[in-house]
């Protein structure tokens, strides 16, 4: 026998709650109603929010600590900070080492304490946090030692641990900021080359002038003790003190440029370099406090030599810095000469920084310089200059960014045994400006990095050949006849020839 079918009444239809009408109806037109946010969130019964914050306690340790953080604070900034002192203490007496599996929650973890610290300590007590952050950075070493941080997300939490302390120092009364910093120096002293050391130096800029004074005195007397109390004069203790002792005078030196004291500052670079300062950061402090002529005189003594490791590719790509100082140097010796109204002398180092280092900024500075009608006679006798240089790749640069393309043509031509493909970067963006007049100069570019991968079998770079043959095949039909040799379909040719066993090459390259 059949059922009997019965109806089930439906539930009624209820609408929204009347506080969640109003604030349904206020968003913004077009806005997505199920997207979190303040006011989607407000319209969710207090009930309802309750029980998404425990589900989420339930399943996220981290997500618990904050919610906890959040409920101590009601009470005041006393439970908070016992809150963090115990995980501040679990953390100072750990050992293990941190493998892979559990990285990921300590990196939350971490991250945490400092969101409790900054979101609820803070508010309640900037002392208290603060305290609490510097002991924090105090176990940075310890910590990292227990992970492999190769991301660089741990260190990116006590960074901002850092910056933190500096913000919230910045806004403590002027006695509170200065008392705050003097308790940092022994921290400072016993590991200048550790957090402390980064810290303070960002904090000198921030403190009030009042503070500076104590904390310079203080550092003074470390310094000073610390040099003091090294072993032989020649023995790895004396070694180390004298790094102390240099790491300490830099901040001094910090400190003397917050107060505008040059002769401090002076005095601190003679003593961490003696016999060879650095004349041009003194010379420039001179400069800028209206002491030009003794500028001057810095900034032409002898140079300390410099030693560093410069390698094919960087000379072929022209990242090696190799003037890089003797540019700064010019730079700021013109800038003297310009305040002391040595106009000639100015105008002469422009010219010769541009020779030596091609720089295009002195070059345009010497002709702004130059009475009228002069400026294209030296211009042509600048690009001649370039189109000599004994650096090929640089004199390329310079053309192409200046711009003279039709120089950059020729050079392209005249100098065409000297490109090398290590200097990718360079010939691509060379030849991507040079394509739309000069094809031929682009072409014979992007051939030398295609037949540079080809012979050295840089399978990596397979797919930049094959991009780059794409472009040659789009420019072949704008060549002159005889403008470049072979003619594409011989070139073509000749890498089958030279190639064709690449396959991994050829199977990019569209049929």
């Amino acid at each position: 026998m059949a059922r009997k079918a019965t109806s089930v009444p439906r539930k009624p239809k209820t609408e929204p709650e009347p506080d969640v009408v109003p604030v349904l109806a206020k968003l913004p037109k077009g806005a997505r109603r199920t997207t979190p946010s303040r006011e989607t969130l407000a319209a969710l019964a207090p009930d309802r929010l309750i029980g998404l914050i425990l589900a989420e306690t339930a399943r996220n340790a981290a997500f618990k600590k904050l919610v906890s953080a959040a409920l101590a604070s009601l009470q005041g900034p006393e439970a908070v900070a016992a809150i963090v002192d115990r995980r501040l203490t679990a953390l100072e007496g750990a050992r293990g080492f941190i493998d892979w599996q559990k990285r990921r929650a300590f990196t939350t973890d971490l991250g945490a304490m400092v969101t409790v610290i900054l979101t609820e300590l803070a508010p309640l007590d900037r002392m208290a946090a603060l305290e609490r952050l510097v002991r924090f950075l105090g176990g940075a070493d310890a910590v990292l030692n227990r992970v492999d941080d190769g991301s660089g997300a741990i260190q990116a939490i006590y960074e901002r641990a850092s910056d933190a302390v500096v913000e919230i120092a910045a806004e403590l009364e002027p006695d509170e900021a200065g008392r705050f910093a003097l308790t940092l120096i022994p921290r400072f002293v016993a590991d200048p080359y550790g957090p402390f050391g980064v810290l303070i130096r960002d904090l000198v800029p921030r403190l009030p002038a009042a503070a500076l004074a104590s904390l310079d005195a203080k550092l003074a007397e470390a310094a000073d003790t610390k040099h003091r109390a090294a072993d032989a004069p020649n023995g790895p203790a004396a070694s180390r003190a004298d790094l102390r002792h240099g790491n300490i005078l830099r901040v001094r030196q910090d400190i003397a440029d917050r107060r505008g004291d040059v002769a401090a500052y002076i005095a601190l670079e003679q003593a961490i370099m003696p016999g060879r300062p650095d004349g041009t950061e003194i010379a420039g402090r001179l400069l800028a406090a209206g002491r030009a002529a003794e500028a001057l005189d810095w900034i032409r003594r002898p140079k300390s030599s410099r030693s560093g490791v410069i390698t094919r590719a960087m000379l072929a790509t022209g990242d090696a810095a190799l003037d890089g100082p003797d540019r700064e140097r010019i730079g700021l010796e013109i800038r003297i000469l310009d305040a002391l109204d040595r106009r000639e002398e100015a105008q002469a180092l422009r010219w010769q920084g541009f020779e030596a280092t091609l720089d295009a900024d002195m070059l345009r500075a010497h002709i702004a310089k130059l009475p009228d009608f002069e400026d294209e006679e030296v211009l042509e006798r600048a690009l001649d200059h370039v189109a000599r240089h004994d650096d090929a790749h640089r004199a390329l640069a310079f053309l192409v960014a200046w711009p003279s393309l039709d120089r950059a043509a020729r050079l392209v031509f005249d100098r065409r045994a000297e490109w090398r493909s290590e200097a990718y970067r360079l010939l691509g963006l060379a030849a991507e400006a040079l394509e739309p007049d000069h094809p031929a100069a682009a072409t014979l570019l992007l051939r030398r990095m295609i037949d540079d991968i080809l012979r050295d079998g840089r399978s990596s770079a397979y797919p930049y050949a094959a991009r780059h043959l794409a472009a040659l095949d789009g420019m072949a039909p704008r060549l002159a006849p005889g403008s470049i040799d072979p003619p594409p379909e011989a070139y073509r040719t000749g890498l089958r020839t030279a190639h064709g066993r690449k396959h991994g090459f050829w199977s990019l390259v569209p049929a």
